[in-house]
């Protein structure tokens, strides 16, 4: 029987192998075109579970509307309805960031729209089958090496990015900002 990977702060045991790891997941994560792709394989290679697999929980809060200028990026026609939503990715007992995505609903499928509004599944996995490729708007650092090694909730980077579908149709703005959990290594 194997035992649930025990959450750890970090098992580099300086702040120069954080900082490696921060920009080995850095560059990955703006080179992939599924952030959710990146970190199940990032969850598997630091063996932060028996399950490398994300869930995307919501976070309770008040919807957010899209600003004039996610509007725009998002190019939408007059009246297309924009769905926010809210959600920490963990994986088994990490949480590794926090996401929130404006969608257009009207550009996924049925069920597609479904599993978002039911369930935990990550936006990357549910929007998969439409073959999505990411445009990064923004990458920020917001841990300094100097600072130590970041705990587990320590924020230390944020990725804006807009997704397109197969034919370049924005689907999706999302704004994701990752915590030291990152970079724990389990013995899953």
């Amino acid at each position: 029987m194997t035992r649930p990977a025990e959450p750890l702060a970090l098992a580099s045991p300086s702040p120069s192998d954080s900082e490696a790891l921060i920009e080995t997941l850095s560059a990955r994560l703006l080179n992939g075109d599924s952030a959710t792709t990146v970190l199940e394989g990032w969850c598997g290679e630091r063996g932060l579970a028996a399950q490398p697999l994300l869930v995307a929980r919501r976070v309770a809060g008040p919807d957010r509307r899209p600003t004039a200028v996610q509007s725009e990026r998002l190019k939408l026609l007059s009246g297309e309805a924009v769905r926010y939503r809210h959600v920490r990715l963990s994986c088994g007992a990490h949480i590794l960031s926090e996401a929130e995505n404006w969608y257009v609903p009207a550009r996924l499928t049925d069920e597609m729209n479904r599993l978002l509004d039911a369930t935990e599944a990550p936006f990357g996995r549910v929007v998969h089958a439409l073959s999505p490729t990411r445009r990064n708007l923004g990458v920020d650092r917001l841990w300094d090496a100097a600072s130590g090694i970041p705990g587990p909730s320590d924020l230390i980077l944020s990725i804006q990015a807009i997704l397109t579908d197969r034919s370049g149709r924005p689907i999706c703005e999302v704004s994701e900002t990752y915590t030291g959990a990152i970079l724990a290594r389990g013995e899953a």
